[in-house]
């Protein structure tokens, strides 16, 4: 997987007919591969686009395509090696032929990745920034563009590399001071020891305490609507999602499975779940859709109990009011067009909400109640988020190393070594985020989950 002596091909833009459709070169022979697929007796120009044509299979044949070729020569390329783009009419026939035509001139296409990977080993890219191309290219949402962005641009790799370097200078000072023993020499004292660590340790707190909202806005979450039988939990899928998706009438028991629709709600990409209503029945069918439902609600987000407000709380009502009493939840009472029949003590709790989904009133104020409880904020703000559960993971194993040091420099009878050794293991974790020293089983783990030509 990590071999870059050999030149790697593959489509760069989505698989499918288009307007156009763009193959990518990277590698060593990325210019004679191009020389033999394009009808041109002049070499490629560095950065300059060339309408040209690819030559056909055999000479009998004719040109294949016109195209547009660009030259982008190492190491100020993408990957750091010499790449070549050639953009041809997007008709999935023509492109497979102009790949076809660069492994016949010795390319192998690549993997999944493999452009990025060497982006990364070359040394174009630091690890945060590879995975964030990944983020970039999944993302649903704005706010997930813009997280994946920041982090492209390097804006979390600086946060972590200012640490690091504070790490590197108290390291260098520990280790002075052990060099000259004898000598009597102190570099910096257990007090401005302890001191240099709180102060890193005051930047990661900063970044972790974003942690959850950075990780929610890349993952996304999922939030599911329950309730009893005709409260209106079709209608506001339905208003949330922006579309008839579920049926909606005035027959109980309409919705017997589970309706799904990913929605853009303040920036998440939240998938919304319509289930069963929760009551007793015979039919075989909508009991298993209820308990569907059930378990979904176990394993969600987020619940929305929706109720009736145009009637008294039932037994059903109290059941799942008790049932989700344990899981982050918003009521939802419906029907608000209607005189108030629920009970205040449920109206006046604090995560309660009032819509009317038949005249999609009280909409607005429902998705910020969404966005507040799932990550704490009805507004998700711009800042340095991490989002990525691997650099989340390895600051927490920093922070913990870095927690163990501070109490080594405050220890009477411990030494300076022991200090080092837990500046050096937290150093090494905040390595491991940037990738300056990750193993290949890790590497191959990040890259195998892009897309082929990225």
């Amino acid at each position: 997987m990590f071999a870059t002596d050999d030149t790697i091909v593959a489509l760069a833009t989505p698989p499918g007919r288009g307007a156009l459709g763009t193959i990518r070169l990277s590698g060593p022979r990325s210019r004679a591969i191009a020389s033999r697929l394009l009808d041109r007796d002049t070499p490629l120009e560095p950065r300059h686009a060339t309408t040209t044509r690819v030559r056909g299979e055999r000479p009998t044949l004719g040109a294949l395509d016109q195209v547009v070729a660009t030259l982008f020569a190492a190491p100020h390329s993408y990957t750091g090696e010499d790449v070549i783009e050639i953009t041809a009419h997007g008709n999935p026939v023509v492109l497979d032929a102009v790949i076809h035509l660069a492994q016949a001139a010795g390319a192998r296409l690549a993997e999944p990745g493999e452009f990025t990977l060497r982006a990364f080993l070359n040394g174009k890219q630091d690890l945060i920034q590879a995975e964030a191309v990944a983020d970039l290219i999944a993302a649903a949402t704005p706010l997930q563009a813009r997280v994946a962005f920041d982090q492209l641009e390097g804006t979390l790799t600086d946060r972590i590399r200012r640490m690091d370097a504070a790490l590197f200078d108290l390291i260098a000072r520990l280790e002075a001071s052990l060099d000259f023993p004898d000598e009597g020499y102190h570099f910096i004292d257990a007090t401005q020891v302890a001191q240099q660590i709180t102060v890193v340790l005051d930047s990661i707190d900063a970044l972790l305490e974003h942690a959850g909202t950075g990780r929610m806005i890349r993952e996304g979450a999922t939030v599911v609507i329950a309730g009893r039988t005709n409260v209106g939990k079709s209608s506001i899928f339905n208003a949330l999602s922006g579309s008839p998706r579920a049926i909606v009438t005035s027959v109980p028991g309409t919705t017997r499975d589970m309706v799904t629709e990913t929605i853009d709600v303040e920036g998440l990409a939240v998938t919304l779940v319509d289930t069963a209503g929760w009551r007793d029945t015979s039919d075989p069918v909508e009991r298993e859709g209820v308990e569907r439902g059930v378990r979904a609600q176990a394993v969600a987000d987020l619940v929305l109990l929706v109720l009736d407000g145009g009637d008294a709380l039932t037994d059903e009502d109290r059941s799942l009011l008790e049932r989700t009493n344990g899981s982050k939840r918003i009521v939802v009472i419906n029907k608000t067009d209607l005189r108030s029949e629920v009970d205040e003590s449920v109206a006046r709790a604090e995560a309660t909400v009032r819509v009317s989904a038949l005249h999609e009133d009280g909409f607005d104020a429902l998705r910020r109640a969404i966005a507040r409880g799932l990550t704490g904020h009805d507004r998700l703000r711009d800042t340095t988020m991490m989002s990525n559960r691997r650099h989340i993971a390895l600051l927490e194993e920093c922070r913990a190393a870095l927690e163990a040091a501070r109490r080594a420099a405050g220890a009477e009878l411990a030494s300076e070594e022991f200090v080092l050794t837990d500046l050096q293991a937290a150093r090494a974790r905040l390595d491991d985020i940037v990738g300056t020293r990750t193993n290949e089983d890790v590497l191959r783990h990040i890259f195998e989950r892009f897309c082929v030509g990225k």
